[in-house]
């Protein structure tokens, strides 16, 4: 069953909530109330606060029709964006009252970002970076606030293989671009929602052309993501504030270009090397002093 098909699963737990057994009406009733910790905390934690088994978690998840725990906290996660019309303002609140409101903001934020990055799956970035590692290019498109995840990531890579990686779109029109990718080259496109059309013009053009597409995504239904042969997910909307967050998308970046330098050997470092040297030739850095 598709989570999108669960369009609001607070309701649904709701409506189910007095045909369940006794010990999961109280599980579930914990849930409705708490629902924005549960979507950023892990089960565990839910169930010591809720003084409950994690298990009755994942049979709350299943009595209400989903697979599991995971999937029922992925539906209300999604229950919680914004509308495209106003996906940034709809996310704002009112400001919190009391001497340490601000802190408390910051701490939830912090908690809610530490808890993310634990669920991005290693696994994939892993496959990911195998696919870059035998590219023969490397095109990455990241556009508006994803831009900064884009250049970060042409940064790291272009210091051990400066040929063979370019941002859709730096040298020209994305146009020109888009008509250069090729079979053996892999695209990263990279977004969240509200996704922009230009990121799923590459990542269409992309697939059409036969490259390994990698999209970096909120969300698997993600329209950048349709046709992708890795697809690495971070949690942007879980975080509290009025823009999502974008911390999990920075570490996978950072991650896939790790991967790749450790897959690319002797080579590799060789030609990270020889950048240091052009660098420091150049004066780049403040120099340290004793």
């Amino acid at each position: 069953m598709a989570v999108s098909a669960k369009s609001s699963p607070l309701s649904e737990l709701r409506i189910a909530l007095p045909s369940l057994p006794l010990r999961l009406q109280e599980v579930g009733r914990f849930v409705a109330a708490n629902d924005y910790d549960a979507t950023t905390r892990s089960m565990r934690d839910l169930a010591a606060e809720a003084g409950a088994d994690p298990a009755a978690f994942t049979r709350l998840a299943k009595a209400i029709g989903y697979s599991g725990w995971d999937e029922l906290r992925a539906a209300l996660t999604e229950a919680r964006r914004p509308s495209q019309a106003s996906p940034f303002s709809a996310r704002a609140k009112g400001r919190r009252h009391g001497p340490n409101a601000d802190v408390t903001l910051i701490t939830d934020k912090l908690e809610a970002e530490a808890a993310g990055l634990p669920r991005i799956s290693a696994h994939a970035i892993a496959d990911a970076a195998r696919g870059l590692h035998h590219a023969r290019r490397i095109w990455i498109a990241g556009y508006r606030s994803c831009r900064s995840v884009a250049e970060l990531l042409n940064y790291e890579l272009r210091l051990f293989r400066p040929e063979q990686v370019q941002i859709v779109g730096a040298s020209g029109p994305d146009d020109l671009d888009l008509g250069a990718f090729r079979p053996g080259e892999a695209v990263i496109v990279i977004g969240f929602m509200p996704y922009t059309n230009a990121s799923v013009r590459v990542a269409q053009a992309a697939y059409h052309a036969g490259a390994t597409l990698i999209a970096i995504a909120d969300s698997v239904t993600a329209p950048m993501a349709e046709g992708a042969d890795h697809v690495l997910l971070f949690e942007a909307a879980s975080s509290p504030g009025f823009f999502p967050s974008l911390t999990g998308a920075l570490a996978i970046a950072q991650s896939l270009a790790a991967v790749a330098f450790s897959l690319g050997g002797a080579a590799a470092r060789k030609r990270l090397q020889d950048t240091e040297a052009r660098l420091a030739a150049a004066s780049t850095y403040v120099s340290e002093r004793d």
